[in-house]
């Protein structure tokens, strides 16, 4: 049997090996999943809400030795792995926990007394069945837990395949939601790379939430596309930070060197492109050679910067830094390299036609450029494929949210960075080749579900007046009730043109003239709702 060695990129140590999947075992996981689903589907919201909510004292309850394998197996210091995969799940989880069975309610949906008569109709949320999660490498845990909690909340059953780079926190994963009362086969993973993942598809789930690169998701499209399976993607990013000359330059500084280079950068939505103003360009440039010179390297408890995850993005960022020094770039330094770990550089005289500022780095590079006004601001935050998230700076928030309503992105947030994607209120996802579909929130939530409308009937008329027999007469009364409700003119008017029409429908209570001023308000109540 075929298996995969994980190993540190920390200190090198092995974390374990973990056997790979194959399509036969595959096949039996999701016929499990698809039978807890069915449980589970049926149990009520609140009743699911409750159970899930023991997640929260079984993180809090082993925090440390949870940031120590996160921060093992990813390279990312403990604080990023507490503040960055931890926190965000916790408060998930209690927003559902308040939220879900209110989002998840029926609503009912006003409906016509003429078109419709004694009916009422409305809109109920169900649980797709089987949701295949396929997560990254460099948030293993929150990218996993999180669509995953979303899709529980909503009743479905979910099979997780993890990145091949993050397998022990994988195993992490399944552990705790083992410790949980949920029905046996609810919560399953998988251990493989993109052919596991292509063979997960294969095998049939009701929805495939993906988290990766462009290309990964283009993958997982064309393979979803095959069966066909509803797919939502949340891809890269290249992500910009606007600072007006009015910001506050300390604040967007620091902001600025958080945004692009936790995690080492290798964050979907890190601070990729960098956009300040040209009258106070030099002032923020030294504010952010500064600071990147006293960030700190390494896994003491004062390291700001953890390890790199993978070689292949070390070859990405260092492809970028050449192509800009070859361009004519200026930086903070030379790119130095020790072992795993990767000093962090700004750049700056970049210009959009460098690989730095038009692919996704993902690493700890930081590239400066100058904007004269607000539509050049603009034009320059929106010259990408990308539209992930991004940020605005200045202290007049009126001209920073006429800004921000102009970016071309799924997400924004003014005077702060980053921390707006977790808001478990608000909607996370992408336009453009960021992705499309939501988590988090209530859109997040219901993206995990699929609409059923239905309408009922209380009706006693013999025959609805849609029904056959047609005639020309039915047609010029269908015309004139038409004009009635959608013409021009006055409701007196509309009523006297049209009267003929309105006379031959009386025999249907839905416009009894004996009681026509009731049902004009009705019609006139219905149109302001509808």
């Amino acid at each position: 049997m075929t298996k995969i060695r994980a190993v540190s990129p920390v200190d090198g140590r092995a974390l374990g090996e973990f056997p790979v999947s194959d399509a036969v075992s595959i096949q039996q996981q999701m016929l499990a999943a698809r039978a807890a689903a069915n449980i589970w589907a049926k149990r009520p919201v609140a009743e699911r809400a409750k159970i899930l909510a023991k997640l929260v004292p079984l993180l809090m309850a082993q925090l440390d030795s949870i940031c120590e394998l996160i921060s093992q197996t990813t390279g990312k210091v403990h604080t990023e792995a507490l503040l960055g995969e931890i926190y965000p799940v916790l408060d998930l989880t209690r927003y559902y926990q308040k939220h879900a069975a209110n989002i998840l309610s029926y609503r009912g949906i006003p409906t016509s007394p003429f078109a419709f008569p004694g009916a009422t109709a409305g809109i109920e949320r169900r649980p797709f069945g089987v949701v295949a999660v396929i997560s990254p490498w460099n948030y293993p845990f929150q990218l996993s837990v999180g669509p995953m909690l979303t899709a529980l909340f909503a009743g479905n059953a979910v099979i997780l395949k993890p990145s091949e780079l993050s397998l022990p926190v994988g195993q992490l994963i399944i552990d705790l939601f083992k410790q949980m009362d949920l029905p046996e086969g609810l919560v399953q993973w998988l251990v493989g790379d993109g052919e596991t993942g292509a063979q997960l598809i294969d095998a049939g789930p009701d929805l495939v939430f993906f988290t990766g690169g462009l290309n990964g998701g283009k993958a997982v499209m064309q393979r979803a596309a095959q069966h066909p399976i509803p797919v939502l993607l949340e891809l890269g990013g290249k992500d910009p930070m606007l600072v007006f000359k009015d910001a506050q330059m300390q604040r967007a500084a620091d902001a600025a060197l958080y945004g692009a280079f936790c995690n080492s950068g290798q964050v979907c939505v890190s601070v990729e492109r960098l956009y300040v103003q040209q009258q106070c360009h030099d002032e923020f440039l030294s504010l952010l050679q500064q600071g990147v010179s006293q960030l700190r390297v390494g896994h003491d408890p004062q390291g700001d910067l953890g390890a790199m995850t993978t070689e292949r993005q070390f070859a990405t960022v260092e492809a970028h830094y050449q192509d800009a020094i070859a361009q004519g770039a200026q930086a903070s330094g030379p790119l130095e390299r020790q072992g795993n770990y990767l000093k962090p550089v700004v750049l700056w005289n970049v210009h959009h036609g460098m690989r730095v500022m038009r692919e996704e780095s993902f690493g700890p590079l930081l590239p400066v450029m100058t904007f004269s006004d607000e539509a050049e601001a603009i034009r320059l935050a929106n010259d990408s494929e990308f539209g992930l998230n991004a940020s605005v700076w200045s202290q007049d928030i009126a001209k920073a949210e006429r800004v921000a309503d102009q970016l071309q992105v799924g997400n924004w947030a003014i005077n702060d960075v980053i921390k707006n994607i977790g808001h478990p209120g608000l909607p996370f996802g992408g336009v453009k080749k960021s992705g499309f579909g939501r988590y988090h929130g209530a859109e997040g939530l219901r993206s995990f579900t699929f609409p059923v409308a239905g309408m009922t009937s209380r009706s006693h008329l013999p025959k609805e007046p849609n029904w056959f027999p047609y005639s020309e007469q039915r047609y010029q009364d269908f015309k004139g009730y038409m004009d009635f409700v959608y013409g021009e003119g006055s409701l007196i008017e509309r009523i006297k043109r049209n009267w003929p029409a309105l006379q031959a429908f009386r025999e249907y209570s839905a416009f009894d003239l004996t009681q026509r001023w009731q049902n004009l308000k009705l019609l006139l109540s219905w149109k302001r709702d509808y």
